[in-house]
């Protein structure tokens, strides 16, 4: 059975044409869609080539799309590796024999999962101001980093937790047949495996920090889409900028995407190892031959 036809039945002469057409109609009318936003905006004078000229200019990049470039960028990337580290913590934490570590940590992880991330940035960016924590010109930076790493540190332990047990019990068992201890187990059998199997969970969520860092923009954080619509405003071509700054985020988060298939991929082939030799090969140089005493 192939894989198309696993969940289904594969389709006859009838249901394929049946499809066909519904495909066509959906092409036509999402075409008919696309055409009139197009007509729209183009009456408005927003899609005429006077309102991309800008783009061309190497001022408007260094005043505007870069600094928010690199304010998403640096956010994302210290997020990242904190919710990551976070997350593995308090995902193994969850897992703890001892009941103290499994509590905190399950109080830590339902709290900053329920709490919306908007909330936290706010919350944290006046709380950082209040007691001078950080410099001004840092304040809106430190406050969406703390705001994502909470949030999404909470979720990538449950991610853990869940790619952790998914694997069989029978892994355990075995390693405590060997005498190694719950961390030694945890560190050297189940999560090396666990992480392969969550690895597009974890990119997946890794992409939402990326996107989340948008938000930032309430608290004053220098990010690229609160510099799309500032470039929107002096500019008065709010949707190419906002078309540039789309492009620029989807091209992002599909780089991250590619990554995180080719690290998956690399590490099945590790873990699958050399190919076994087959039975029945041909002899090679230096081998006795069946019957023979001499060699080929």
């Amino acid at each position: 059975m192939s894989s198309a036809s696993v969940l289904f039945d594969a389709p006859g002469p009838r249901a394929r044409v049946r499809n066909h057409v519904i495909s066509g109609i959906t092409v036509v009318l999402t075409l008919l869609v696309v055409w009139v936003i197009y007509s729209k905006l183009n009456e408005k004078g927003q899609l005429t080539a006077q309102k991309w000229e800008p783009f061309a200019s190497a001022n408007l990049w260094k005043t505007y799309i870069l600094p928010g470039v690199q304010g998403t960028l640096t956010a994302a990337a210290v997020s990242i590796v904190l919710a990551l580290a976070l997350g593995f913590v308090l995902g193994v934490g969850r897992m703890s024999t001892h009941n103290v570590i499994r509590w905190v940590s399950a109080v830590f992880v339902e709290f900053f999962r329920a709490v919306p991330v908007l909330i936290m940035m706010i919350f944290t960016y006046f709380l950082y101001a209040f007691y001078d924590v950080f410099p001004s010109k840092h304040l809106a930076l430190a406050g969406v980093i703390t705001g994502l790493t909470l949030y999404n540190g909470a979720v990538i332990a449950e991610i853990v937790r869940a790619g952790v047990n998914s694997l069989p019990r029978g892994q355990s068992e075995a390693a405590w047949a060997l005498g190694l201890r719950w961390g030694q187990t945890m560190r050297s059998i189940l999560l090396p495996q666990a992480v392969t199997s969550m690895l597009p969970v974890l990119i997946s969520q890794l992409v939402v920090v990326l996107k989340d860092t948008a938000i930032g923009y309430q608290i004053t954080f220098l990010e690229m889409v609160r510099q799309g619509t500032q470039v929107g405003a002096a500019y008065g071509n709010y949707i190419p900028a906002l078309i540039v700054i789309a492009v620029l985020m989807i091209s992002v988060n599909f780089a991250l995407s590619y990554f995180a298939v080719w690290l998956e991929g690399r590490m099945r082939r590790a873990r699958r190892g050399p190919a076994p030799m087959h039975v029945g090969a041909p002899a090679t140089q230096g081998t006795f031959a069946a019957g023979g005493g001499g060699t080929i």
